[in-house]
């Protein structure tokens, strides 16, 4: 009998010691390619997933592993740019995923990103719904051996690897007041209705905003009245304008850089009759603003929203395969669109953003 307990206890000691071994390897692979790049080793051994699966260091040349959380699931522009992201896994061998909350939600980003640091992929891409909240997620997936890239709406950049950036943020800034500033003729009240306070890129493209109005003296007579937030919600967008449009009676425009907030507003004020009074720009999907564009109420500024996703997912390849380290001047390919190089705090810029007028606005599939 004394016997027969020694064994069990042996039994069992070495089921719990398999069972260890065995989980440690599901996250050993993304902790191996971290030590890889450190050497400079690069590729992956023999037995590594061509695809990358698992958090494997991926051949040389091979797609990675990669999932995207984006603010939420449910907006058209994140399945969008996930295309991209698709189109470039497809080119290279790679798999990728899209997971995220329903609604815009920091705390529901945190959750999907701390089952796939669980799951080893390779990389995750993420669009910050809070760029703090998400941060400390973020640096435990990277002390896994996980590549982090930020697109569309940045992280802390101590979270993440790089920030891949649809436009130059101030660009983005001192145009959107050009436009506004043109469609009011230089003089009036104008407002501000922004996705979230905590939005990282939209807080960024409104103190450009606010600093190109203090700047120039052709804005002198132009007066930013309030800076109002939709939520990321049609309806709620749709609210504020209208609440805007009532507490300013001499209000002449509002700049609107969200993409389900500008034409929500454009809808709104048109059912109040206010669309001829009240002049809109911002950033949104130019075929949702066709007809407001080519009516002469409201320019838009746009990109490429496949391309976000497509050089998001080049980019965090780049880093997986120790092709980057972050450093400022690096460059990498991203297949059809060419060579990217970083600049500062490790931000890659997609390319310049256009303004559509009634003359391109046909030219634009989303």
């Amino acid at each position: 009998m004394k016997n027969q307990r020694v064994f069990t206890r042996l039994a069992i000691t070495l089921l719990l010691l398999l069972s260890a071994i065995s989980s440690f390897g599901a996250g050993s692979h993304a902790l191996a390619q971290a030590a890889d790049c450190a050497t400079g080793a690069g590729g992956a051994s023999p037995e590594a997933s061509p695809t990358g699966g698992g958090g494997a260091s991926p051949v040389a040349g091979a797609g990675v592993n990669m999932a995207f959380v984006p603010k939420d699931v449910v907006n058209n522009y994140f399945a969008n740019s996930f295309k991209g992201a698709q189109e470039a896994a497809g080119e290279t061998g790679g798999q990728v995923q899209q997971v995220g909350p329903d609604t815009p939600d920091a705390a529901g980003q945190v959750q999907f990103i701390q089952t796939l640091t669980q799951q080893g992929v390779q990389a995750i891409g993420v669009s910050a719904n809070d760029p703090n909240a998400l941060a400390p997620a973020l640096k435990d997936a990277r002390a896994k051996g996980i590549k982090v890239v930020s697109y569309d709406s940045d992280v802390a950049p101590d979270a993440r690897d790089v920030f891949v950036n649809q436009a130059n943020s101030e660009d983005i800034g001192r145009i959107e007041v050009q436009i506004i500033s043109r469609l009011i003729g230089c003089e009036g009240e104008i407002a501000i209705l922004s996705a979230a306070s905590t939005a990282t890129n939209q807080n960024a493209w409104i103190d450009f905003m606010k600093a190109k109005l203090a700047s120039e003296p052709k804005f002198a007579k132009m007066e930013l009245v309030q800076v109002a937030y939709g939520e990321e919600s049609e309806q709620v967008n749709q609210q504020q304008a209208l609440a805007l449009a009532q507490a300013f009676p001499d209000l002449k425009g509002i700049i609107v850089p969200a993409g389900i907030g500008l034409p929500a507003a454009a809808r709104a004020l048109e059912q109040a009759k206010l669309i001829d009074k009240i002049k809109l720009t911002g950033l949104a999907p130019a075929t949702f603003m066709t007809k407001y564009i080519k009516a002469g109420q409201a320019e838009d500024i746009w990109w490429n929203v496949q391309d976000l996703g497509y050089l998001t997912y080049y980019a965090a390849q780049a880093y997986a395969q120790c092709k980057l380290t972050g450093k400022e001047g690096e460059t990498f390919e991203a297949g059809r669109l060419g060579k990217y190089t970083v600049g500062t705090d490790g931000e890659v810029v997609l390319g310049p953003a256009v303004i559509v007028t009634p003359a391109n606005v046909d030219s634009f599939k989303f």
